[in-house]
């Protein structure tokens, strides 16, 4: 799985938008915080702009500006266990080989 490619991390046009305006939101909103302004107001401005923010990046990846392809979706437990047992099989058989080709 580690050295498995993918071709695509989440860098998409509205994945760094909704990151890059989170940002820069909470950083003002905590600037403004800092500085004595209220924070109730500060904290509801930024969640509010979040939600909006969040919203815009929805309807950019509706726009075709987010990830094309569904996140694939890991190995179920059973699923990994049947390819453990047939990779053992494979062992087992190998070893088999050359057990018999060594005592030939």
């Amino acid at each position: 799985m580690a050295d498995a490619h993918h071709d695509d991390h989440g860098n998409t046009p509205s994945a760094w938008f909704l990151t890059i305006s989170w940002i820069v939101i909470w950083s003002v909103a905590g600037v403004a915080i800092i500085l004595g302004r209220d924070l109730i107001t500060w904290t509801a401005v930024a969640l509010g702009a979040s939600v909006v923010c969040a919203a815009v990046a929805g309807v950019m990846k509706k726009a075709g500006l987010g990830r094309k392809t569904p996140r694939p979706l890991p190995m179920l437990r059973e699923e990994w266990e049947a390819l453990q047992a047939k990779a053992e099989e494979k062992v087992a058989k190998a070893e088999e080989k050359v057990a018999s080709a060594v005592s030939k």
